[in-house]
């Protein structure tokens, strides 16, 4: 999972800085592949809707980020802060383990949520000395807030997955049980 996301995230930064082909392409694909991960949980009509115009606008957001405002380092950090966020619940969950989260996602653990905004805020600290955007203030409240939304997320699926009755969303990430 660690390896996964640490080869993600050098190779989203290439695509980031690289070309808008690149980057678009690959926007592209993981959309159409995020989709499919949505219609294997959702097999209502109205939900496959709402879920594709959720996803579409996610993906716009990034796309928007990348090409419009050409704010590299703004998407660069929420990407930074998700994977931070996913690493740091998985390694503090294993770790140390203790009193489970919620029922939804058996996996999740109190100290896997405060693992989470650990390293996300570890990586804010890092991330704000070297490539600032705006004041420390600011980015630490974006942090917070895009890690608890990361963490939101992630049992949100995990409670699809299992009024799906499936494991994983998709195989494509090792560790991580799908795009989505």
């Amino acid at each position: 999972r660690i390896i996964s996301s640490i080869i993600l995230l050098t190779l989203l930064s290439y695509f980031i800085y690289e070309g808008a082909f690149l980057f678009n392409t690959f926007l592209t694909i993981c959309f159409f592949i995020s989709i499919k991960e949505w219609f294997g949980l959702t097999k209502k009509k109205l939900f496959r809707l709402l879920g594709v115009i959720f996803l579409f606008l996610s993906f716009y957001c990034v796309f928007l980020l990348r090409n419009e405002f050409q704010n590299y380092s703004i998407l660069l950090f929420v990407l930074l802060i998700c994977i931070a966020t996913d690493i740091g619940g998985f390694i503090f969950g294993k770790i140390f383990q203790g009193p489970k989260l919620t029922k939804i996602s058996p996996n999740k653990t109190y100290s896997g949520m405060i693992g989470s905004f650990i390293l996300s805020i570890t990586f804010c600290i890092i991330y704000s000395y070297t490539i600032s955007f705006v004041d420390f203030k600011t980015i630490f409240l974006l942090t917070i807030l895009i890690s608890l939304i990361c963490q939101i997320g992630d049992l949100f699926i995990s409670f699809l997955k299992r009024k799906a009755k499936i494991k994983d969303t998709g195989n494509i990430l090792p560790g991580h049980g799908g795009l989505l």
